[in-house]
């Protein structure tokens, strides 16, 4: 034992020793050590210039638990205050206003809304443009806002104006282009109700009869060729104090020997008085009464065509 510790030390002494031992450093040292260092502080001023402008954004925008900005996430669903900008389809079930402001829907083009069905098949479109407002649907209704009564409807077969009274306020009236169908047809206060066909006839049919009433002014029609006053079971009534028939041409009148045998001494003059007489045909005609009229001969009843 004593032995191999001897030759142990011999060896340890037989070693050659160095003067300088070497060391080897452990980690990273000279330019390595500025670039990593100059890294780590572009980092952190990145993250400082991330975390002021994430804080910024948040300030601007309004972020809060509830929402964003006007964005307000309730109950009820989204809540948006002020002007709202959708640059893509927006799929909403309801859209409500507020209970004091209007609701505004603006486009620098035109406005469309669209209903289909479950299908995806377009159902109805409403569409406000800059020239028109066109609708497409099967029925268009205009309902009173109290009541839900129907004022305005139209289909493919009729349209319906439930008004209780249809005003026209156009200078050149209303123009139709077929038949009207109506009980009640009258003008303003104060003005002139025209009925007038300028190339055709103008026919007023009822089954219970017409009934033309001016209250406060002249009636009056005028024809260019005939006009018809017609009743196939009653009688045609004219009821006023004056009726007068103008432009009516006056039949010959004869002198008869009473005339001559009359007192001479009556100064005063005498009124002629005419008998209205009608022709076969229906034509009205002036006489004057007397045993020679017009009237009275059987031979001579009519005296112009």
């Amino acid at each position: 034992m004593a032995r191999e510790q001897y030759i142990l030390a011999t060896q340890q002494n037989s070693l050659p020793r160095t003067e300088h031992p070497q060391f080897y450093p452990v980690g990273i040292y000279g330019w390595r050590k500025r670039c990593l260092y100059f890294f780590v502080l572009l980092l952190l001023v990145t993250m400082i210039v991330n975390l002021a402008m994430t804080i910024w954004i948040l300030k601007v925008m309004n972020f809060t638990v509830d929402g964003m900005g006007n964005l307000r996430v309730t109950k009820k669903g989204i809540r948006l205050e002020g002007i709202s900008e959708f640059l893509l389809p927006l799929y909403v079930k309801e859209i409500h206003s507020r209970k004091d402001s209007p609701l505004v829907l603006q486009s620098d083009r035109n406005v469309t809304v669209n209903a289909r069905n479950h299908m995806g098949q377009l159902t109805g479109q409403l569409t406000v443009g800059a020239d028109a407002v066109e609708a497409q649907c099967k029925r268009f209704e205009v309902r009173a806002s109290e009541g839900g009564k129907v004022l305005f409807s139209a289909d493919e077969d009729e349209i319906v104006i439930g008004a209780d009274r249809l005003k026209v306020t156009g200078t050149e009236g209303a123009v139709f282009g077929h038949s009207v169908e109506t009980p009640h047809i009258r003008a303003e206060p104060s003005q002139d109700l025209k009925l007038e066909s300028p190339t055709r006839s103008l026919v007023m049919e009822a089954p219970r009869g017409v009934q033309v009433n001016a209250a406060a002014g002249d009636l009056k029609a005028t024809c260019r060729k005939e006009l018809h006053l017609q009743s196939t079971e009653g009688e045609i009534f004219l009821n006023a104090d004056t009726i007068r028939l103008g432009n009516l041409p006056v039949g010959s009148f004869s002198s008869s020997s009473s005339s001559s045998s009359s007192s001479p001494s009556s100064s005063a003059p005498r009124q002629t008085i005419y008998e209205l007489c009608v022709c076969p045909s229906g034509k009205l005609y002036l006489s004057p009464a007397g045993a020679g009229s017009t009237c009275q001969s059987s031979s001579n009843i009519c005296l112009w065509s």
